[in-house]
């Protein structure tokens, strides 16, 4: 049984972290919010309402915002941690100078540049004094404004240790947010951080108006290379067939709201990708996480055709139409090659 969340503290202010706020109020939770900005803070709390990201959510009372970490953090019993992936790791540093050690949990979805560490594990580098069986993972299919609107949605909370996962559950499980518990840390973080990199793609086959079938045949391959990676990994291959494998590839690479899908759109049109990510005004982490998921499946030997041909175009300015041509002529396989035991190689 996992304890209770009487105050949680909610480190980033963005369209998430936001939302995320405004879940654990309406779970009956005392709530700070973060932000580094403290002239971005003020606004907030004076206007209760965050005018950039979430313009129509008014903040319930028990939002408090701050640009101060420490009077964020003080007595609080569970911290999510939910910047951009770029941040994590600064973030993390902040925090861990403070000295206290509440069960903590990641909610940004990609993989760190340089080291490609997961979230979970940017946190545990940087505040080392936290138990890393006590750093959870949230992810699922879970766009902001719809869930800010108070429409009905469901996600996964993933810790080695179970009463972490339990109380994270209880900071914000509420009768229109429903949050699963699992064990797989690394499933549930790589199907986050991939599905981004998958949605470019489907976002610059939409542009391309590549088709139903061709989307359906992109998302579907995508999912097995993202079970790919994740199981050499150590991930469990069930995870990949949860909220935070297909359930959150399928929002993200169908819905006009994914911040993603729209970049891969963009992309396809000709502009770059930090064109794309200041068109945007939000971070894209597919952007970043197609280098460091192409570098990792590099180093583990693991086949990840589509985050190849992602990764060119986004950092090698290579024509999405020949990335497709690139995919569509490679050598037949067994479909299960690379998934299941005695089909072949990976890939495409």
């Amino acid at each position: 049984m996992g304890g209770t969340a009487d105050k949680v503290a909610v480190l980033g202010a963005g369209s998430w972290g936001t939302t995320l706020a405004v879940v654990a109020a309406r779970a009956s939770r005392a709530v700070a919010l973060w932000d580094r900005n403290p002239e971005r803070a003020a606004a907030i709390e004076r206007e209760r309402r965050n005018a950039r990201f979430l313009p129509d959510l008014l903040l319930p009372p028990s939002v408090t915002v701050t640009a101060e970490m420490a009077a964020a953090c003080e007595g609080a019993n569970v911290v999510l941690f939910v910047v951009p992936t770029h941040a994590m790791r600064e973030t993390a540093a902040a925090f861990a100078r403070l000295g206290v050690a509440p069960v903590v949990a990641s909610a940004a979805k990609g993989l760190e540049r340089g080291s490609l560490l997961r979230m979970t594990e940017t946190i545990a580098a940087a505040a080392p004094h936290l138990p890393p069986a006590r750093i959870a993972a949230v992810s699922g299919p879970n766009l902001a404004s719809e869930i800010a609107a108070g429409q009905a949605a469901a996600t996964v909370v993933a810790a080695t240790d179970p009463d972490a996962a339990e109380t994270i559950r209880a900071a914000l499980m509420t009768n229109r947010f429903r949050l699963y518990t699992h064990d797989d840390v690394v499933g549930v973080e790589i199907g986050g951080a991939l599905k981004n990199v998958i949605a470019l793609g489907a976002g610059m086959g939409d542009a391309l108006a590549a088709g139903d079938n061709a989307k359906a045949a992109f998302v579907t391959r995508g999912l097995a290379e993202i079970a790919r990676l994740g199981v050499a990994l150590g991930a469990n291959p069930l995870t990949f067939a949860g909220l935070a494998g297909i359930g959150d590839l399928i929002a993200t690479c169908a819905s006009p709201l994914s911040r993603n899908r729209r970049a891969g759109q963009m992309l396809a049109g000709g502009m770059s990708a930090a064109a794309v990510q200041e068109r945007l005004g939000q971070v894209a982490e597919g952007i970043a996480t197609a280098d460091a998921a192409w570098e990792l499946g590099r180093r583990l030997g693991v086949d990840l055709p589509i985050t190849e041909q992602v990764r060119a175009v986004v950092w090698e300015g290579k024509p999405p139409l020949a990335a497709v041509a690139d995919l569509m002529g490679r050598d037949p396989r067994h479909e299960l090659a690379g998934i299941a035991p005695g089909h072949g190689k990976a890939g495409w």
